[in-house]
């Protein structure tokens, strides 16, 4: 996906109350369940649904390391969807986000100010209500580009214009981001 994107996911992650299963037959067991069959599976994965059947039956143990990062990413996504959910909204609607962004930042504001851009880092907590603009974005499917965007709103807003104490009408750019992480 993207780094704004799967930042956010490894954030709700976090939030989980137990671990993934470890085994392949355990993770196999638990997609045919959650898919509601072995067809639905082997169709996700990518495989035939012989395949599928014998990872359930404990007959194969070790996938081959393609199918053993698919099927793991595969439960991760399906795990847990209420904690995920309740995180969240917890997230969006009273304790809000940490970021942490190590990034290019520059800025469009008056003439004569110093808008070159600079590589910063900055670990900041956003607001509940940017929070629930970047889910609210990324559940409806938005681009890398539009979460990046929002994000840097958000980090202009809470960094650079103080939450509209100072620097009114400055505009930031996010570029060149080496990293992002989220914390909720």
């Amino acid at each position: 996906m993207g780094l704004v994107s799967d930042g956010l996911d490894r954030a709700v992650q976090r939030a989980f109350t137990r671990p993934i299963p470890k085994s392949a037959g355990a993770q196999m067991r638990y997609l045919v369940k959650q898919l509601r069959g072995t067809r639905a599976v082997a169709a996700a994965l990518g495989v035939s649904q012989r395949t599928v059947e014998r990872y359930v039956k404990d007959q194969i143990r070790r996938p081959r390391p393609d199918l053993a990062q698919r099927l793991a990413d595969a439960v991760r996504a399906r795990w847990q969807p209420r904690i995920r959910e309740l995180a969240r909204r917890q997230a969006a609607t009273s304790t809000g986000l940490m970021i942490d962004a190590r990034a290019r930042f520059g800025f469009t504001a008056a003439p004569g100010s110093t808008d070159d851009a600079r590589l910063r880092h900055l670990t900041l907590a956003l607001p509940p209500h940017h929070a629930a603009r970047l889910f609210q974005a990324q559940e409806a499917g938005a681009t890398e580009e539009q979460l990046r965007e929002i994000a840097a709103e958000a980090l202009g807003e809470v960094y650079f214009r103080d939450s509209g104490r100072r620097a009114h009408g400055l505009e930031v750019e996010f570029t060149d981001v080496e990293q992002l992480e989220f914390d909720l």
